[in-house]
This record gives C-alpha cells, sequence and structure tokens, in this order.
C-alpha cells in the first residue's frame, strides 16, 4: 500500500461502513432544516446523541490499537485519550443544543487530529487518514449545518 493511500486502498467494509454511519448525521441534519419546531429540536438531540455513541467509538478505536499493540502498548496516555471522546460526547449531551453542537464539533476536529497524531506514530495504519479524513469533514457539515438552522427560520 502506498504512504498515501486513495480510498480505494482503505479495506472495503472500513470503507462501506464507514460512508454508512454518514447516513444519522446527513438524515438529522434534513431533519433540522426542514422540521418545524418542536421536532427541529428533537432532530438535534438526535444528531447529538449519535454523535456521542460515534465519538465514542472513535475514542474505542486507540483503546483496541492499544490491546493489539500488547502490554507496553497498554500505557495511561493511550488509555486515556481514548476515553476523552466519549466524555466530550457526553458532556455535549448536557449543554444547550446550540452549544453542544460546538463542543460536538470541536470534539471531532480533536479526534481527527489525535487520529492523524497516531497515524504518524505508526499506532495505526495509513489508511485510517484516508478513511477518517472525508468522514470528518462530512460529519462536521452536517453539525454545522444543524447549528446554522437553529438559527433560521424555514
Amino acid at each position: 500500500m502506498a504512504d498515501n493511500p486513495r480510498l480505494s486502498d482503505v479495506p472495503k467494509p472500513a470503507l462501506y461502513l464507514g460512508l454508512a454511519g454518514l447516513i444519522p448525521f446527513l438524515a438529522t441534519a434534513f431533519g433540522v432544516w426542514f422540521a418545524g419546531f418542536p421536532a427541529k429540536l428533537d432532530a438535534v438531540n438526535i444528531q447529538l446523541a449519535y454523535g456521542a455513541v460515534i465519538l465514542s467509538f472513535l475514542g474505542a478505536v486507540h483503546w483496541g490499537l492499544a490491546m493489539a499493540g500488547g502490554d507496553k502498548a497498554m500505557t495511561y496516555t493511550r488509555l486515556g485519550w481514548s476515553v476523552v471522546p466519549a466524555l466530550v460526547g457526553w458532556g455535549a449531551l448536557l449543554l444547550h443544543p446550540v452549544l453542544g453542537l460546538l463542543v460536538m464539533i470541536l470534539g471531532f476536529a480533536g479526534v481527527f487530529f489525535g487520529d492523524l497524531r497516531s497515524i504518524a506514530a505508526g499506532r495505526a495504519p495509513a489508511w485510517y487518514r484516508t478513511l477518517r479524513k472525508p468522514l470528518t469533514l462530512i460529519v462536521i457539515v452536517t453539525l454545522a449545518n444543524s447549528l446554522g438552522a437553529l438559527f433560521v427560520q424555514v
């Protein structure tokens, strides 16, 4: 596999399941724009809840990578980092939806940059960056879209 993998280099199950994981983000963003109140807020809360689940999943990837690395890879730093996304997602759920969306956006950006560090350190495969970059961009755009929709009357 090349140093700069393309989407075609990403294992098909990871690619297809990753893309499928965007559907709830896209559907709820659509709902935020086109639903009236209170359904609009329901769509935001559903999006935030799903985002918290996905942040937890992304953190768990790092726990799994540490486990796969053996006892020496099981450090407080690596395992500690792996639980931060879950805490950020949970915290976002406790906030007003506007603040929750902002925290969620920052959370996904932060996890992506943490993933880049792990890839650069050789703790995750290079194709993971190729997968995560467009997925993270789309997730952040859908969250920002929902944030914008809260301030616009449709």
